[in-house]
């Protein structure tokens, strides 16, 4: 067996009916030149031949007398036919009928008795094209994770006829070793080093919170003063989705005119198209929203689960002006990614736990929302990567991120960056956030919007213009 990390367990127990804690991707995929009418069929059957999921996507959590206080991984039989699934799209087969679909298998909880992922094979899209969706426990996996699975499992090469990464688990668990007899002062060595660490690193992370406390820009103080939004409120079991895809090369020009990262030109984008919602459903705040940022970490050990710190930033979704709102952002989320990164690993993962508890007591509690907010959205952002991606010759064309929810925070936000465009999902609760697609509809008027605020263009485009003066 081997044992979750804190935090790994920590996103376990929040889990709940109302809100399952797995997140997901809806991948798109264009049918190979001249594909027979069996690909999907053939598809299929390679996928079940050669399971493609590394570990611990072979193990189910383990039952025993001390599961609830330290859960665990163990090796199981894995049934291909249960975790990998055929659907199909009705007619027309657009992306409102993807959508939908997607919406509902992400609103069902995974079966914790058994390993923690689905795979549902999707056809019947329009254009010649399928998609696939896939869910995985949050405790098995975070969104870094996700991406360097997807990287190892597809290919660059669209002749590459393999559904396989490299990994490729055993349909049927191996026998685990013999353990080898150990003493008492041997087994509690670990459990001991590991407690002297986190105590140690108390004094690393009480320095750095005082540090970031201080100042107008500071992230910390920005998490004690959340108003309270449209978004913070009870969810539901049920889900909505909204996709929208994004140009990266217009979002890198807007960054690079103004000095700002990639990400603070999205999380603006993010707040414009927040502010345009709330504003027409006559629920905007006069202080600005702020948005939980999840920020990756390396594992030095290698191991899955989830490395991920994070920090609270403001969306502006106060300010009219697109360019003032870019340069809040780039201001607040500068100081806190510097912050982080001088802080020591323990210190960090310390931090980390330290945003999630109230998290998740109010949450195994039922108090979370009746509790003030500690943010109003989440808004992540990962790289899938820079290169086109194969799935036996059939070429992707976006991956749309499909995360979870708190309790009272019924919006989450994340994006991926593929190829030279960004993929943005928008996940919502659907009973709580009415006419969700529009969410999605207003991120590329925002878009639109800060690129006229900064005059930015995409370095190709001013290139040409260039030319034509002479």
């Amino acid at each position: 067996m081997r044992y979750l990390s804190p935090l790994d367990a920590a996103f376990l127990r929040m889990e709940s009916a109302r809100t399952p804690m797995h997140v997901g991707a809806m991948m798109t995929f264009r049918l190979p030149q001249g594909a027979p009418r069996d690909f999907l069929q053939r598809l299929l059957a390679r996928m079940r031949k050669h399971p493609f999921m590394p570990e611990p996507f072979n193990c189910r959590l383990a039952r025993t007398r001390w599961s609830r206080l330290a859960p665990a991984w163990e090796q199981t039989e894995l049934d291909m036919d249960y975790h990998l699934r055929h659907s199909a799209l009705p007619y027309p087969g657009g992306e409102r009928e993807l959508g939908q679909l997607v919406a509902r298998l992400h609103s069902h909880p995974l079966d914790l008795s058994r390993p923690l992922w689905e795979c549902h094979v999707i056809e019947g899209l329009a254009g010649d094209r399928f998609a696939l969706y896939f869910k995985a426990h949050h405790c098995a996996i975070d969104g870094i994770g996700a991406m360097r699975m997807v990287q190892r499992w597809l290919s660059e090469d669209p002749q590459d006829p393999r559904v396989d990464g490299p990994w490729v688990v055993a349909t049927r668990a191996d026998p685990e070793p013999p353990r080898a007899h150990t003493g008492l002062v041997e087994r509690l060595r670990k459990p001991i080093a590991f407690a002297g660490r986190q105590i140690r690193s108390l004094g690393d992370l009480a320095k750095a919170l005082v540090q970031m406390s201080q100042g107008e820009d500071s992230s910390v103080r920005a998490a004690l003063a959340v108003p309270r939004s449209l978004f913070n409120v009870p969810v539901t079991q049920q889900r909505r989705l909204g996709t929208q895809i994004l140009s990266l090369q217009r979002i890198k020009a807007i960054a690079e005119a103004v000095g700002a990262s990639t990400n603070d030109v999205l999380m603006a984008i993010c707040g414009g198209a927040i502010r345009r919602y709330l504003l027409e459903q006559q629920a905007l705040p006069e202080k600005t929203l702020l948005a939980s940022v999840p920020v990756g970490l390396q594992r030095p050990d290698g191991t899955p689960g989830n490395a991920v710190v994070g920090f609270v930033a403001p969306l502006g979704t106060h300010i009219e002006d697109p360019r003032a709102r870019l340069q809040l952002i780039h201001r607040v989320t500068a100081r806190a990614k510097q912050e982080l990164g001088a802080m020591p690993p323990d210190a960090l993962a310390q931090f980390a736990l330290l945003g999630l508890s109230p998290l998740i007591l109010g949450q195994m509690t039922g108090a979370l929302p009746k509790l003030p907010p500690l943010f109003n959205v989440v808004v992540s952002n990962v790289v899938l990567s820079k290169k086109p991606l194969y799935l036996m010759g059939a070429e992707l064309e976006a991956m749309y991120p499909v995360s979870f929810l708190f309790d009272g925070y019924a919006l989450n936000i994340t994006l991926v960056g593929y190829c030279d465009r960004v993929a943005v999902g928008f996940l919502g609760c659907r009973d709580a956030i009415p006419h969700l697609q529009r969410l999605a509809v207003y991120s590329s008027d925002a878009l639109d919007e800060l690129e006229r605020a900064v005059q930015a263009q995409p370095a190709r485009a001013r290139r040409i213009r260039t030319r034509r003066r002479h």
